[in-house]
């Protein structure tokens, strides 16, 4: 036992910029150009899965990323300065596909003949959904009725949550890798390569640059490989599948995207309202609540922060409803939620800098208006980040696994709860993501298809099954005999706002708003 010489640490270690502090300008502009880069994956992803089936062509969906990554820029703007103020970047969400499936579905959608059409009266009514559902974000945020609800949170229970937000999205990691093997793999041995092994190999004066910008480097590289390969034929007879996830002009953006396109609200038409459609939708909203919630937990450790107490939680959730209101006016196709993979880029460049982030904002606002550019960079092969994602998503999982040296992890009661979270929590959404296709509709089959895509919506959301299950058996075994292997006794003070004066270093809002907002 004497020889054990790593207690618990309140902060991790080998940071090098912390929420409050900055990076040279230069350095901080690649950066920001990096996450930039980085939260184009799912931003992509998530329309072109969407539009095709919603109606639309080519152009609709160079139009919805667009608008897409126009919002994202706008929400992590907000976020970062008045909402939780943490280095998180806030884009599309593939919690809403199961909701948004069930509203491409519907009959009365189905029975309009012209596709254009189809896609027009689809995308109203997805917007109407979203405009409704995040009144629901709204107010659990603002009347601080979430931070009321976090205050049953305690490190043993957060663990498998925060865990969850990376571990629950092994599947657009190697088996959406393994779609392309001949880039995605290089792309992964790559960047674990240059970000681990060479890290401490300094070309250029003093600058990290291999840790520092391995996602820009590494894509660079792998890019100009694909186009390589692409331009040889290689992909010549290739099924059509294969030519989808290698080939770099398979995307259709680059052609169809306008040269300048200034997203607004509105911008397909008054939106339309349906009570099914909007109640599928909810569900949606409160999985991307506890997604985004584990998402800043994890984002507050990497960056040198304290967890951010219940009132900073709260403002948080209730500026992401706010976000969604915005996906819902603009019309882009999904609401919002941390991106993960942004978050993970923290801990792997080692740079938590609020600043970063906020100007990365910038860059997804000024590349959504000049569509012809950004369709450049949002052309990427999708392998290519899926390998990216198998680093990053690892990343933000053992930062939720390192709430346990808060805990005493030789309590049975502690182990099994650790663990039944962790296993229900991929298990559950494991079998229902099995039923689910859009045809089928999911394990629940209800005559009600609303209820349907509610339930499961919320069961195929691991994240949201390792919350109920840890928060509820935390809470409810043993409880008052078991305070201090839960962690309580470090995590009670970050409960409040005035629990640690540190907060106020963090999470006090900018241009002296505090005085007007008082956090409590």
């Amino acid at each position: 036992m004497a020889d054990i010489t790593h207690p618990p640490m309140e902060q991790l270690q080998d940071l090098e910029y912390c929420i409050d502090s900055n990076p040279p300008w230069a350095e901080t502009i690649l950066l920001a150009f990096q996450n930039y880069i980085l939260m184009l994956g799912t931003n992509v992803m998530i329309p072109s899965l969407i539009v095709p089936a919603m109606g639309g062509d080519n152009g609709d969906k160079a139009r919805v990323i667009q608008t897409l990554l126009f919002v994202a820029g706008l929400n992590t703007l907000l976020q970062a300065l008045f909402g939780t103020r943490l280095p998180a970047v806030v884009g599309g969400s593939f919690a809403y596909v199961i909701p948004i499936a069930y509203i491409v579905g519907d009959s009365s959608l189905q029975r309009i003949s012209d596709s254009h059409e189809r896609f027009l009266h689809t995308m109203r009514a997805i917007q109407g959904a979203l405009i409704v559902a995040s009144s629901i974000q709204i107010i659990l945020g603002y009347s601080q009725v979430w931070g009321l609800l976090s205050r049953f949170f305690s490190p043993l229970g957060m663990a498998p949550v925060v865990g969850l937000v990376g571990l629950g999205l092994f599947q657009r990691g190697f088996p959406v890798l393994g779609e392309c093997v001949e880039i995605g793999l290089p792309m992964l041995i790559l960047i674990i390569g240059l970000s681990q092994y060479l890290k401490h190999v300094r070309p250029f004066r003093d600058l990290p640059i291999f840790e520092r910008f391995p996602v820009l480097i590494c894509v660079t590289i792998v890019w100009i490989y694909s186009v390589i390969l692409t331009a040889s034929g290689a992909y010549r007879n290739k099924p059509m599948k294969t030519q989808i996830s290698c080939r770099t002009d398979r995307a259709n953006l680059i052609t169809t995207a306008p040269w300048f396109k200034f997203p607004y609200p509105l911008q397909w038409g008054p939106p339309t309202f349906s009570a099914g459609h909007s109640f599928a939708m909810m569900a949606a909203v409160l999985v991307s609540m506890v997604e985004s919630t584990g998402a800043y937990k994890a984002a507050s450790r990497l960056a040198i922060a304290t967890p951010p107490p219940a009132y900073v939680l709260s403002r948080g959730i209730g500026w992401q409803g706010i976000g969604v209101l915005l996906n819902g006016l603009f019309g882009t196709s999904t609401g919002a939620t941390v991106a993960v993979e942004n978050v993970g880029l923290l801990g792997l460049t080692r740079v938590g800098s609020r600043r970063v982030v906020q100007i990365s904002a910038g860059f997804m606002i000024f590349f959504s208006t000049l569509g012809k550019f950004g369709a450049v960079f949002a052309s990427i092969p999708i392998p290519i980040f899926a390998a990216i994602y198998c680093v990053l998503f690892g990343l933000v999982a053992s930062v939720g696994l390192s709430f346990l040296q808060f805990t005493n992890m030789n309590s049975m009661r502690n182990l099994m709860i650790t663990g039944l979270s962790l296993f229900l929590g991929l298990s559950i959404p494991q079998f229902f993501n099995e039923y689910w296709n859009p045809a089928r509709r999911g394990l629940v089959h209800t005559n009600a298809e609303w209820f349907n895509a509610f339930l499961n919506t919320i069961f195929s959301s691991p994240v949201t099954v390792a919350l109920v299950v840890a928060v509820f058996l935390d809470n409810t075994l043993e409880v008052e005999k078991s305070k201090k292997d839960r962690g309580m006794p470090w995590w009670v003070k970050f409960r409040t706002f005035r629990g640690d004066n540190r907060n106020e270093e963090f999470y006090t809002l900018p241009f002296n708003l505090n005085r007007f907002f008082p956090p409590t």
